[in-house]
């Protein structure tokens, strides 16, 4: 089994933390208790109300009842809400706001749901954060893995990923997490201490059988339930730039030893972007390594994926979205302009080969229905106050945005 040792820092995701709060709202009616609403059954103001075949009415007797209608609230026990702040936020045409029972500062990392159950699911995040759904993410409650909670580590879950019945779960510090009936159980696998680099994504592609990438570039897969991995890259990122320097591979004399992101296509190739940002790889199956590629715009790249068509999309530092020209892996790029309100794009997520969203800082939410050559911004997601990181479609029915402070939101249609 070949191995890959790189010795540099670890990879740093800084993910800025924007709270919101505000009051919560609910109606008033006359002799009657008063009761909590979710946000998006109430208006925006409190409301009297009043039947229809009441007599005309002083405006001071109207008062007067409306007064007394109002004491039960003072003299009745305190109301209890939740603990997530509900902010007066616009309603989304294609989205809702999910509210998780999370603290605020989590970052939302990862979702997943059982394909033989498309109810059950399970969401990750930073501070040891798993939840749970079954009834197609509307709901979500923390669940507790007790091989996840031996020892004094604050787990961040960074990817989980099933096929059929079993499910994988990777985070950091290193701990790989098993099930074979579709996440009832969850055992946890021993793991080298020489793995190189931070466990940063896995995907089941079979029986007892997944592949894993770290984040100094070593992709493993095993066949046997994770007890033995083999390695799937003959050559280090390191060795492989130390040797293509020469070829012209702007910037790859400062690489850190880390990916800053890295996306897996449906048939196994992968795209990953140094952690400065100044070049990106890629690696198809049965290759010996990475290869490194120039970038073709001006600023630095900040994320980089796969279309449904087989193409390549790129976001730029700053806001700037480009498409790659053509399929596979092609270094031509075109700009697309998008309305990003100067706000970086951080994930682009395609729910057909025509439509796509993106999500971005400071809740930019982008659309496109053409394959990406136009976008127009959901502007209700502009109060949103939270960065959204990533875009994941689990079908053309099922989608989710997860962002910092525990925000998620579900995809309407």
């Amino acid at each position: 089994m070949a191995s890959l040792r790189l010795t540099d820092s670890n990879l740093v995701l800084l993910r800025p933390s924007l709270g919101s709060s505000a009051s919560p709202s609910f109606h008033v009616k006359p002799r009657h208790v008063a009761r909590c609403l979710p946000q998006s059954r109430v208006s925006p103001r409190a409301s009297l109300d009043h039947p229809s075949n009441s007599p005309a009415k002083s405006r001071r007797q109207f008062l007067g009842e409306a007064a007394a209608a109002a004491i039960p609230l003072s003299l009745g026990p305190l109301v209890s809400f939740p603990e997530a702040a509900r902010s007066e936020e616009a309603p989304l045409a294609d989205w809702e706001r999910i509210y998780l029972p999370v603290n605020p500062g989590v970052v939302l990392l990862d979702i997943a749901f059982v394909p033989d159950d498309p109810n059950h699911g399970f969401l990750l995040g930073t501070r040891q954060t798993i939840l749970e759904t079954k009834d197609g993410g509307n709901t979500w409650f923390p669940r507790s893995i007790a091989s996840a909670e031996d020892e004094d580590f604050n787990y961040r879950f960074n990817s989980i990923s099933f096929k059929d019945k079993e499910g994988w779960i990777i985070g950091k510090p290193a701990i790989l997490l098993y099930t074979s009936d579709a996440g009832e159980n969850w055992q946890r696998i021993p793991l080298s201490s020489q793995l190189p680099g931070d466990m940063v994504y896995i995907k089941a592609t079979g029986e007892q059988s997944a592949e894993m990438v770290t984040d100094e570039g070593a992709i493993y897969v095993t066949s046997n339930k994770g007890y033995n991995w083999k390695a799937a890259v003959q050559e280090t990122v390191s060795a492989t730039l130390n040797r293509t320097v020469s070829s012209g591979i702007s910037g790859a004399s400062y690489y850190t030893g880390t990916f800053n992101t890295v996306n897996r296509s449906p048939d196994g190739k992968y795209v990953a972007v140094s952690s400065r940002g100044n070049f990106y790889l890629t690696w198809q199956p049965g290759q010996p390594y990475w290869q490194p590629h120039n970038r073709a715009v001006a600023r630095r790249i900040q994320n980089m994926g796969w279309r449904a068509d087989g193409g390549l999309w790129l976001l730029a530092r700053g806001g700037g979205l480009f498409l790659s020209k053509g399929t596979g892996i092609n270094e031509e790029f075109e700009e697309v302009p998008v309305r990003s309100r100067g706000f970086g794009i951080l994930d682009v997520g395609y729910r057909s080969k025509d439509e796509a969203w993106a999500a971005g800082g400071s809740g930019v939410l982008l659309r496109t229905t053409d394959g990406g050559r136009t976008w127009s911004r959901d502007k209700a997601a502009d109060n949103i106050a939270a960065n959204l990181y990533s875009v994941k479609f689990v079908n053309d029915t099922k989608g989710f945005v997860l962002g910092n402070d525990g925000v998620l939101l579900r995809y309407l249609g």
